[in-house]
């Protein structure tokens, strides 16, 4: 049986606590960058990426998952899966822009993974069963429907039909993901990532909203939306905002008292040039990037929630929430419920199958903003060894996948310009 016992959620890489940690604060600063003007690109661009799993070979990323570079020895750092990163937050309802971190509702990461395990050397990942959760409501409305349905975290159901890119079983579904197109939507609970640079902070809770093959699906919950209310009458929920593209690792680290699960990435957009540009100009807001902690890069420990456990009493514990209702919470296969061991509140995100399934909780601790100097890994992503792009916005979305996948519903300008508008 795997090791299912409690990483600690108080210390990024001591034994494990029962209690969880208090409040750090450390301030995180940045070189200056040029200011420069936004580009005049932007949305107009914005292509339609497709979602069929037949064309996923022919619309491939352009910036891909980029490559790390192991800089120690021996620094028994595992990578369990890579892939593309992209960063969302949506303006509060009743709001056409967000001006400030007080403006935002939420906060979405859409992971999209592209190939598992040391040298890609494993590429099926298995994923909750397509007609279950919202993933399979989505699938019985028609295209383009605003039905939101599903409310209940992903189990699998009996489906007997066979393609080339995946095999669906009682319970989960295998999924090839240099074939087909897997995308995890999370949302976090805080509307922000904990601050790399404040290590031993508090830890920030998360869950996955939507697990899917199709694109599409994603794109509807990003999008622009009007519904109706008993008392307020009809209501507009803006689209989403873009706010960084980047590439990422789920690593498994053997830091020698015990093994457990980082999340780093490294940002591709905004380009360097456009960081702080708000900072530049004393804008008390300050930039997006800024006031959600989307660092340029950052480690953070991550560990799944076991669902079968109750929330601690009180509404302390898991980052200051209660976490999901119990008719939302996950519901893994045995072989990955096996994981938590016998009653162990929670487990390294390994394998990262774990995060397949809807409402999948998590932990995110901060452990550091430079990935190399923590861990012994370099991320290189595609736009370093692209000089041309340092500054032109309309060729950094030329090659942007996210602004690909969800130009047309998600408003890029945050992305590509690095400020609020």
């Amino acid at each position: 049986m795997p090791d299912g016992r409690r990483v600690s959620p108080s210390v990024g890489h001591a034994a494990a606590a029962e209690t969880l940690p208090g409040y750090y604060t450390s301030l995180h600063t940045r070189q200056q960058a040029p200011v420069l003007a936004p580009s005049t690109y932007l949305n107009s661009q914005a292509l339609s990426y497709g979602s069929k799993s037949r064309s996923i070979r022919q619309k491939r990323a352009i910036m891909g998952h980029g490559k790390e570079v192991k800089t120690r020895p021996d620094p028994k750092v595992e990578i369990q899966e890579k892939g593309e990163i992209f960063f969302f937050y949506r303006p509060k309802v009743g709001k056409d822009e967000a001006r400030g971190p007080d403006d935002v509702q939420r906060m979405y990461i859409v992971l999209r993974p592209e190939a598992t395990g040391d040298g890609g050397d494993r590429a099926v990942e298995d994923k909750q069963a397509p007609d279950s959760g919202k993933e399979g409501h989505k699938n019985q409305q028609p295209q383009n429907s605003d039905g939101d349905g599903g409310g209940e975290g992903g189990h699998g159901k009996e489906v007997v039909s066979v393609t080339e890119s995946c095999r669906f079983f009682r319970d989960f579904q295998e999924v090839n993901v240099e074939e087909q197109a897997l995308l995890r939507l999370i949302v976090m609970g805080k509307k922000s990532l904990p601050d790399p640079a404040a290590k031993r902070g508090r830890p920030y809770w998360g869950y996955v909203e939507l697990v899917t093959t199709d694109v599409e699906h994603i794109k509807d919950a990003l999008k622009e939306e009007e519904y109706s209310t008993a008392t307020r009458g009809t209501r507009r929920r803006a689209a989403a905002r873009a706010l960084g593209e980047g590439v990422y690792r789920i690593l498994k680290h053997d830091s020698g008292r015990r093994v457990h699960t980082h999340l780093v990435y490294k940002l591709e957009l905004p380009l360097p040039a456009r960081r702080r540009e708000h900072d530049a100009e004393a804008d008390e807001a300050g930039e997006p990037q800024e006031a959600m902690n989307v660092e340029p890069e950052a480690s953070y420990l991550i560990q799944i929630k076991n669902p079968e456990q109750p929330p601690p009493s009180g509404g302390g514990g898991d980052g200051g929430f209660r976490g999901l209702q119990s008719k939302r919470r996950a519901a893994f296969p045995a072989h990955l419920q096996g994981r938590f061991g016998s009653n162990h509140r929670y487990a390294p995100a390994d394998p990262p199958d774990l995060l397949n399934y809807e409402g999948c909780e998590f932990l995110l601790i901060a452990a550091s903003d430079d990935v190399e100097e923590e861990l012994g890994l370099e991320l290189e992503t595609e736009t370093d060894a692209e000089a041309d792009l340092e500054g032109d916005g309309a060729a950094a979305a030329k090659c942007s996948d996210l602004v690909k996948m969800f130009g047309e519903v998600a408003d890029v300008k945050p992305l590509l310009s690095g400020s609020w508008d």
